[in-house]
């Protein structure tokens, strides 16, 4: 989360310095509509710096994914770069349309302008004679994403219309950047910031054909066949195994994938509950009735239905030299832990530090007596501490039960993945007791909008 918050912000403070560096009399600016005219190219290049940053992470590049802790994370700055696009977006229509609203009103009065010379850059005057058509287009354009981003943070709306209508944001930031390269002033483009503005808008650009071409991460996928499909009643889960003959790169314990079975529902994520064996090629998904999609994902899935699986992403992989891990998998969170359980029970040769012992701590307030069944024979498989906590008889889980269970908490190391307000008070409570949780609580943020 920290790195989020610094990519988040630096990228502000980067766009705001070369901005000042570009516009150096800003501070000296006198009278409303001076101060007026700098705000508006001010706000539109944050505006439109976030919402080209957002667009190229909604291609799910790999590099970025190592420094800002996986991908869940980088979906985690993709949507408060959105939601900065959005509130910069209003503060700059308002200082567009709000003086000429109150100087309709008369409550303010406009300016005196003199004969304009005339513009002898062909460039600039071509731009010029765009103004008109890059303020209107811009306008509605600026209309659109709105309702588009806000339909995108409310999760009640449908996934498979938010797939859907997501997807027209690219068709809006393209009439923006028009708007953009219009209206921006035209000095600009010979300094830094020019230069930077024109390099986000390239990549925004080429990120929206490839999101309106369905082209996101085509290069990571490979198709399989469903081969087992087992429902669990009590805890509302279905565990699927798909069969990926050939093309997958294989993953670690913990990663997860976009799987689709339909292309009208678009792509899915799921974290993998299975260690990869390249001589036995198959991925298993367990998924949770939690939504319209997962809810039906029973009575659509058939055995030997096409899936298309994209991936391996994640960086929630058990990797560090402490002598103790404290996983804690929450309801469905529990199932990168099954996959590390059948990683660590394959293998006869341990590929994790020496010596090193696990507690798994698994809170759920639904039993299903053959899906715990299993996860016991794994937890001994893999020689794991389990410990079962059924909310109805055993209460909820909290940082001193773990602690009191475990008593060497200190050397260890936490995983968490499970509901976002547990994560949160566990995670305040550690760091109460002293405990790094910067360096040493690992989070998976999985809401991929």
């Amino acid at each position: 989360m920290q790195n989020i918050r610094i990519a988040l912000w630096g990228f502000l403070v980067l766009l705001t310095v070369l901005w000042l560096a570009a516009e150096p009399s800003t501070l000296q600016a006198t009278g409303f509509f001076a101060i007026r005219a700098m705000a508006v190219q001010y706000s539109g290049i944050l505006a439109i710096g976030a919402m080209s940053v957002a667009m190229f992470l909604a291609l799910r590049p790999r590099w970025p994914e190592t420094w800002l802790g996986g991908l869940d994370k980088m979906y985690r700055l993709h949507k408060w770069l959105g939601i900065a696009a959005l509130a910069i977006g209003v503060i700059h229509w308002l200082w567009a349309k709000g003086p000429k609203w109150a100087a309709g009103w008369a409550l303010l009065e406009r300016p005196q302008r003199g004969e304009r010379p005339p513009i002898e850059n062909p460039v600039e005057a071509f731009f010029s004679s765009l103004r008109s058509a890059a303020e209107g287009w811009g306008e509605w354009a600026f209309y659109a994403a709105a309702l588009l981003i806000a339909l995108a943070l409310v999760h009640y709306f449908p996934y498979r219309l938010f797939y859907k209508t997501h997807r027209l944001l690219a068709v809006a930031y393209m009439v923006l950047v028009f708007h953009a390269v219009v209206l921006f002033k035209f000095s600009y483009w010979t300094s830094p910031i020019g230069w930077v503005i024109a390099l986000l808008l390239a990549c925004g650009t080429w990120a929206s054909v490839v999101v309106l071409l369905r082209r996101v991460g085509a290069g990571r996928k490979v198709e399989g066949r469903i081969s087992f499909l087992q429902y669990y009643p009590g805890v509302r889960s279905l565990e699927g195994v798909v069969e990926v003959p050939t093309g997958w790169p294989g993953h670690k314990p913990g990663q997860f994938a976009f799987a689709m079975s339909n292309a009208s529902e678009g792509a899915h994520p799921y974290t993998i509950a299975s260690n990869w064996n390249p001589e036995d090629p198959r991925i298993t998904f367990i998924t949770k009735a939690l939504g319209d999609h997962t809810s039906g994902l029973p009575e659509k899935l058939k055995i030997g239905q096409e899936v298309s699986i994209e991936g391996p992403y994640g960086c929630f992989t058990f990797d560090d030299d402490c002598s103790h891990q404290i996983w804690i998998g929450g309801g469905i969170g529990i199932t990168p832990f099954v996959a590390r359980m059948k990683h660590m029970a394959s293998k006869q040769t341990p590929d994790w530090p020496e010596g090193q012992t696990v507690d798994l701590f698994h809170p759920t307030a639904e039993v299903d007596e053959d899906a715990l069944t299993k996860l016991a024979a794994d937890a001994k498989a893999a020689n794991v501490r389990l410990h079962l906590l059924i909310d109805a008889r055993d209460g909820r889980l909290n940082g001193q039960r773990i602690r009191e269970d475990v008593p060497h908490w200190r050397e260890a190391s936490i995983w968490f993945c499970g509901p976002v307000g547990l994560g949160a008070a566990l995670r305040q409570d550690f760091a109460a007791q002293g405990f790094p949780v910067k360096q040493r609580f690992h989070q998976e943020l999985f809401d991929m909008r």
